[in-house]
């Protein structure tokens, strides 16, 4: 099942989250979210904590 793990404010910065996430060697996905112009970042939830550990070195 896939999990949100975050909402971009903007497709080129999801764009740039999913490239650093594959790169590190996840699964993700981008869709539009259903709300403004916003996009979700998707991850499997088996991959769930490893992938918030990675996040957070991309976000900051």
């Amino acid at each position: 099942m896939w999990t949100v793990i975050y909402i971009a404010p903007s497709a080129k910065i999801a764009e740039r989250i999913q490239q650093r996430l594959t790169e590190e060697g996840f699964l993700v996905k981008v869709r539009e979210a259903k709300v403004s112009k916003q996009y979700e970042i998707l991850v499997p939830e088996g991959e769930l904590n490893e992938v918030r550990d990675v996040l957070g070195s991309i976000l900051h």
